[in-house]
């Protein structure tokens, strides 16, 4: 459903104008920074914003977000990349059969998970799974939850791959991201 702005008379006429209708959707690949990097180059994408998902317990910080996984809230144009799109783009930036983490970021915290807000994007990751655990025989360990919570991260980790660009890319080869996603994905990775 389109959201519309109010007609207004200006000038003696009316016109009428329609906002671009967003969604958003929530993913937990491993350290934010990375996830934030990948989304934030995909044609549709308004805004993203490193954070805490799927715990209970109110405002989590960095020190402490037990319960919680890092997590990007994507918002997006459905009218130029589809929730579909946004899927494919988030497994090729994982490593889905991990269940302890990622790359060299251990723990629960960095756990993979979709994190769904209604039919349509659950059937569409649960479809998707189970392609990937075909073409690879392999489990799949990412999680498909319902949408929770979600809180921002600390100012200071909003845009990390933009504003801090050397110690990201340092970051990023060294915790071994790169070289496992070309590993499993090739050159669909990024």
């Amino acid at each position: 459903m389109a959201a519309f702005l109010a007609a207004s008379v200006l000038a003696g006429g009316a016109y009428s104008t329609h906002a671009a209708e967003t969604k958003t959707a929530i993913f937990a690949g491993g350290c934010f920074w990375c996830v934030e990097d990948v989304f934030d180059h995909v044609d549709g994408v308004t805004e993203t914003v490193s954070g805490y998902a799927g715990g209970t317990t109110p405002d989590p910080t960095y020190g402490s977000h037990k319960g919680y996984v890092e997590a990007l809230r994507v918002t997006y144009d459905p009218s130029k990349v589809t929730y579909a799109k946004l899927l494919d783009h988030y497994w090729h930036n994982i490593d889905p059969f991990d269940p302890s983490g990622q790359f060299c970021d251990k723990g629960p915290a960095y756990r993979t998970v979709i994190f769904v807000s209604d039919d349509n994007e659950k059937e569409l990751a649960e479809t998707t799974k189970q392609e990937i655990a075909k073409r690879f025989d392999k489990e799949v360990a990412t999680e498909i939850r319902p949408t929770t919570t979600f809180y921002a991260a600390e100012d200071y980790h909003q845009d990390y791959h933009n504003l801090n660009p050397v110690s990201y890319k340092f970051y990023k080869w060294n915790c071994g991201r790169a070289q496992r996603l070309a590993e499993i994905w090739g050159d669909k990775s990024s």
